[in-house]
């Protein structure tokens, strides 16, 4: 895995190339984050780094997480993400990181949380075909059968019924980074990403 940047969905948009093709983009806040810890395989049994992102009111982090924070000389942070390397040499606690690792025409990989939608039915949840709607019909968008009979007399695991939908884990994979905002930390990157606007987002390099 490389080393990503933690960062908060600001809603969508759309630019305009030289041709006048219309790009539909998300603007993604990212970063600055903070080194908060190195990991490696003599102490930790793994090599990776702990980054931490989104300051915050001392008074809303725990007090574990804050003497963890002063052992680095970090603000008070909310949101800690770990990302493990081959090599952590290179950083050291303390180190910020920010959009300036990224560069346009680049591909991502965006991790975050999708809108939740409550318990949903069958045919917005899995896309399943209604039934028919002529006057006569007791079955406009039921279930129907769900399973075998007496034997074995209940339902397999895995079936697919009405339940929760979204407020899942979603990554979206080989996204194009179409412009890096390096004074604003911005990030303009082509697509949907997952999440209302102020979602928390991963973006890690391909």
């Amino acid at each position: 895995m490389s080393v990503g940047i933690l960062g908060t969905k600001l809603g969508m948009t759309q630019i305009f190339t030289e041709a006048g093709k219309a790009v539909p983009i998300t603007v993604v806040q990212a970063g600055p984050c903070t080194v908060t810890q190195i990991k490696t395989k003599k102490t930790d049994g793994y090599e990776a780094i702990q980054v931490g992102y989104g300051e915050t009111r001392e008074k809303l982090v725990n007090k574990p997480t804050l003497g963890h924070l002063q052992k680095v000389g970090a603000p008070p942070l909310k949101h800690f993400k770990e990302y493990r390397l081959s090599d952590v040499a290179s950083f050291e606690p303390g180190q910020q990181l920010t959009v300036e690792q990224f560069q346009s025409g680049q591909m991502v990989n965006v991790t975050g949380t999708s809108i939740g939608r409550g318990f949903a039915g069958y045919q917005k949840r899995h896309n399943f075909a209604r039934g028919p709607m002529s006057h006569g019909s007791k079955n406009h968008r039921l279930p129907g059968s769900t399973g075998a009979g007496t034997t074995p007399g209940r339902i397999y695991p895995g079936k697919r019924m009405a339940g929760q939908l979204g407020n899942k884990k979603v990554t979206i994979c080989k996204l194009e980074i179409v412009k890096v905002d390096v004074e604003r930390n911005l990030l303009l990157i082509k697509g949907a990403l997952p999440g209302k606007p102020g979602a928390l987002v991963s973006i890690v390099p391909v």
